[in-house]
């Protein structure tokens, strides 16, 4: 695969992409990346890329010009270093808070293209015919803003990479959270007792077949009390409907219970922040 980053600040990209997972699969071959910086397609002496809006308003907007460009280029690049014939068909992916939450199943999707083009986006955002006529996707990392789109595409070049066959092996992401839909069942190792606090038996016990029901159990758990709306089309068994209504219960519980006044609106376990 080919990752090519279009981004005002490309000495951003050096530190991550230089370590752990992603340098692995660059250095193995399997994946490269390759940053672009658009103000080197600025069209003027001064390498302008950003402009007033129409209208007023605060805030500077990515000029179209400089980002036409330098995708144009890519393509070009990409046509006579890689023999792409139909460049127009490479996704060129957009990192805006307006764009589709980025999830597990869009990672393992990317990860089956064969080339990429992130866009990242600074300032106010980007003049709208950037979006209308150049993006083919648009993908935001959460309901939050950022200064730029260069920590999302990092983001979004991780989750994917870590997919590529050959960089990681399947069973170190195949009981990821969210690889099948649930969150990942809690997980321990030595010493098996710490402070007290012991592993849980079942763990210790050897039997393969207690310990997979085990983790299908937490996983239910910790994803209902977690991300409920992450069990909506998750096939169940009846002996697991009846714990998700057990679960529901003791929660219907907690819930009527009196909570202390806190000096942060976050509390344990279950957060509140954003809320109201």
């Amino acid at each position: 695969m080919r990752i090519d980053i279009l981004t005002l600040f490309p000495g951003m990209f050096a530190g991550p992409f230089a370590e752990s997972i992603v340098r692995r699969g660059i250095d193995e071959g399997l994946v490269k990346i390759v940053l672009h910086n658009i103000r080197d397609y600025a069209r003027d002496k001064h390498h302008v890329v950003d402009d007033y809006p129409f209208g007023g308003g605060g805030g500077m907007l990515m000029k179209p010009e400089p980002v036409f460009d330098a995708v144009e280029a890519v393509r070009q690049q990409l046509r006579r270093e890689e023999g792409v014939e139909h460049v127009d068909g490479i996704p060129v992916i957009l990192l805006t808070p307006q764009g589709q939450v980025f999830n597990q199943r869009m990672a393992a999707d990317l990860a089956k293209c064969k080339y990429l083009v992130l866009l990242c986006g600074h300032y106010e955002g980007f003049d709208e015919r950037i979006r209308e006529h150049l993006a083919t996707h648009e993908i935001s990392i959460g309901d939050y803003v950022l200064t730029g789109g260069e920590l999302p595409a990092m983001v979004v070049a991780d989750a994917v990479v870590r997919l590529i066959p050959g960089v990681l092996e399947e069973g170190q992401w195949a009981e990821d959270s969210h690889a099948r839909g649930l969150l990942k069942y809690p997980e321990y190792t030595r010493p098996a007792e710490y402070r007290g606090w012991k592993a849980p038996q079942v763990l210790l016990s050897g039997d393969h077949a207690e310990i997979a029901r085990w983790r299908r159990e937490e996983s239910i758990r910790r994803t209902f009390k977690r991300r409920p709306e992450l069990l909506v089309g998750v096939a169940l068994t009846t002996t697991e409907k009846l714990l998700l209504e057990e679960e529901r219960r003791s929660a219907a519980l907690a819930d009527a219970a009196p909570v202390k006044s806190e000096a942060c609106p976050m509390k344990s376990g279950r957060p509140e922040i954003g809320k109201g």
